[in-house]
């Protein structure tokens, strides 16, 4: 969880130097709209998983989805 660019809770594979680039993915995803209450999901796919990135007020979650 990510609340001014700055990690406040995590585990897992996201490390506390992964709070700036996740909240930077939420506010360019938001600026893709004109809609100021719309929040999208940013969805990064890799072979090794997903990454989904999701903002609501001044909170941005990260959630990393490991492949089985």
């Amino acid at each position: 969880i990510v609340n001014f660019n700055v990690l406040i809770s995590g585990r897992g594979s996201l490390s506390d130097e992964h709070g700036g680039v996740v909240s930077v993915l939420a506010k360019q995803a938001a600026s893709l709209t004109k809609d100021p209450t719309d929040s999208p999901t940013v969805c990064l796919e890799s072979d090794s998983g997903n990454i989904l990135v999701r903002t609501h007020g001044t909170i941005t979650l990260a959630v990393h989805k490991m492949a089985s």
